[in-house]
């Protein structure tokens, strides 16, 4: 059994702590407004979920950061050195501002991210597919209908555990290389949102219905599709 921390537990870490207590693991929830404000989600979520502070979710085993790419400088210093953390951030300007290395495509998303937080060992994962499909599509390990999450990151051993993770919760890890190659999958290209999605009509939330198996040769054609 594994504890999950979540720094932020919003559509996707609320979803991503249900899928962890549904395989086992014990979460913890943090966010920036306060343990007491989690209260309904944890017992909603039953007596594997707590609340906590942020520094409670990050002495957790495994990490996953959900919070706006804008607040990610809020995170105190140290707080998440040595620890695995699954990245689930994606730039969104209209919400986090203009940052000109994004801009101008000097670094990744996630690459911004570990320079923010230089102890953390960083995974990039869950930002490329909506909360509503992340919560219908998990399968058990060996069904023909098990559908792929791509993750990315520097730090192999790091990778591994967050794959492990995933297999738990429903999914298979697609390993698509480093930090500096996760733009595959971030917002805006073929990898991000649309083969998860078989509704076309472009509203949101998607309908619970409306999420599709992607297999990893899917996901790996709209990987090698994408271009900067």
């Amino acid at each position: 059994m594994t504890t999950i921390g979540l720094i932020g537990s919003g559509h996707i870490g609320g979803t991503v702590a249900r899928l962890a207590v549904d395989a086992g693991h014990d979460v913890v929830l943090s966010n920036s407004r306060g343990p007491e404000t989690l209260a309904e989600l944890a017992a909603d979520l039953g007596p594997h979920a707590r609340t906590g502070t942020t520094a409670d979710a990050a002495a957790s085993d495994l990490v996953v950061l959900t919070i706006p790419l804008k607040a990610v400088p809020d995170v105190p210093a140290g707080l998440l050195d040595g620890t695995v953390v699954i990245d689930t951030s994606n730039y969104y300007p209209q919400r986090d501002g203009q940052i000109s290395a994004l801009d101008d495509q000097s670094v990744t998303t996630s690459e911004l991210v570990a320079s923010a937080l230089p102890g953390a060992r960083l995974v990039k994962g869950f930002n490329n597919i909506n909360y509503v499909h992340l919560a219908a599509l998990p399968r058990p390990s060996g069904s023909p209908e098990r559908t792929a999450l791509p993750i990315a990151g520097d730090d192999a051993e790091a990778k591994q555990q967050v794959s492990e993770l995933l297999d738990s919760l429903g999914y298979d890890a697609h390993d698509t290389g480093s930090l500096a190659d996760s733009w595959r999958f971030d917002v805006g290209t073929p990898a991000y949102g649309a083969p998860y999605n078989a509704d076309e009509s472009g509203g949101y939330p998607p309908p619970p219905d409306s999420g599709r198996q992607v297999t990893a040769e899917q996901l790996q054609a709209a990987l090698d599709a994408a271009s900067r």
